[in-house]
């Protein structure tokens, strides 16, 4: 029998165009531009989870940083409606994959990557070895890099300025009602850390990075505080690095999460750190102290806390290189952790630190 051709799929002939990724050491990386074709500078990280690039790219904490995804394939199911991001925009500076797919499907896709990461100005490149990328960063630790495409532009070192003032909000919002207040530092706060705590018939009152809950103008109460995740380098947050001292001499419940373990630490007279190529993904297994229950994590974080402050001990400790995941009071109610307990993307197993939270209130 003779196969007849119905039909044949259109064809599409779009223009390839290239890009560069050049790190600080002088490697060079080309690549097939996917995104908008304009030159971005910034920390190059790697992040090894398997989805959640709508998440990812608008974390705040990835302020100032080209994002390597190391699995391979990207944009295979489109990009959602805001409802689902963690911003209301892109906050990466340049996005690297190995296999990008143009052709979404998925029910709740309202456009491609491609055409997201234009209309954001962000640019996009496909080079198929991320691996050999991803091993050089681990071998020689985070580089500084540049997307470029007709002209050079300068490299960009993010952890030299205050990337928490840039991201954080400018005005005071309240929302949801609750016989609890949280006040909600927010030093580029994560949309689900909110859906969180809502789920939980608390009221959110966000406050930006420099904000003095107490100070004599704050005309509104609340029992407990919660330090946000963000980017960048936890020293240049001074004033949260203040506010969070007198929370704690107030003996106020205060929780801090990524950024905010940072916060609590420095606030109560601990240290932190560069790491070499931090923790970026779903999949990072901490061990609570005291135990053999070992929990999978979502993270993105670049520092690490060095030295745990006097009267607080290790909570959580990372499975992989032994580094500190959270620290937690002997005797009053502060803690934090190093991971994302409100997840998105990623394993839920941590929402429960949101109601121990809550239950020291």
């Amino acid at each position: 029998m003779q196969m007849q051709i119905l039909s044949k799929p259109a064809q599409t002939t779009r223009p390839v165009r290239y890009g560069k990724l050049i790190l600080e050491d002088g490697m060079q990386f080309e690549g097939i531009s996917f995104g908008a074709e304009t030159g971005r500078a910034g920390e190059v990280v790697f992040s090894t989870g398997m989805v959640g690039y709508p998440e990812a790219l608008t974390d705040a904490s990835f302020a100032g940083q080209i994002m390597i995804m190391t699995y391979p394939l990207a944009g295979s199911y489109g990009v959602p409606t805001s409802q689902s991001w963690e911003d209301d925009h892109i906050h990466t500076s340049g996005l690297i994959v190995s296999n990008y797919i143009d052709t979404p499907s998925h029910a709740q896709s309202t456009m491609t990557l491609s055409e997201w990461l234009k209309q954001e100005n962000i640019p996009a490149l496909q080079i198929k070895d991320t691996r050999l990328l991803t091993q050089h960063i681990r071998q020689h630790g985070s580089l500084l890099g540049k997307i470029v495409f007709d002209e050079d532009i300068p490299f960009y070192d993010p952890n030299q300025e205050n990337l928490i003032a840039q991201v954080s909000t400018r005005q005071i919002t309240k929302i949801g009602q609750g016989p609890k207040t949280i006040a909600l530092i927010d030093c580029g706060a994560k949309q689900n850390i909110v859906r969180c705590l809502l789920k939980r018939n608390v009221e959110v009152m966000t406050v930006p990075w420099d904000w003095d809950l107490f100070s004599s103008a704050n005309d509104f109460h609340f029992d407990g505080i919660l330090i946000s995740n963000g980017p960048g380098n936890p020293k240049f947050a001074d004033k949260t690095v203040a506010t969070v001292r007198k929370a704690l001499d107030n003996k106020i419940p205060t929780l801090g999460i990524c950024m905010g373990n940072h916060l609590l630490s420095l606030a109560a007279g601990g240290e932190t750190e560069k790491m070499k190529f931090g923790h970026r993904s779903q999949n990072q297994p901490c061990v609570m102290r005291d135990s053999q229950r070992c929990y999978i994590t979502t993270q993105n974080h670049g520092f690490v806390v060095a030295d745990v402050p006097p009267g607080f001990e290790p909570w959580f400790t990372n499975a992989n290189d032994g580094t500190n995941e959270g620290i937690i009071h002997a005797s009053q109610p502060f803690m934090s952790v190093q991971f994302h307990p409100e997840a998105a993307p990623g394993p839920v197993d941590t929402e429960w630190v949101f109601d121990y939270f809550l239950e020291k209130i």
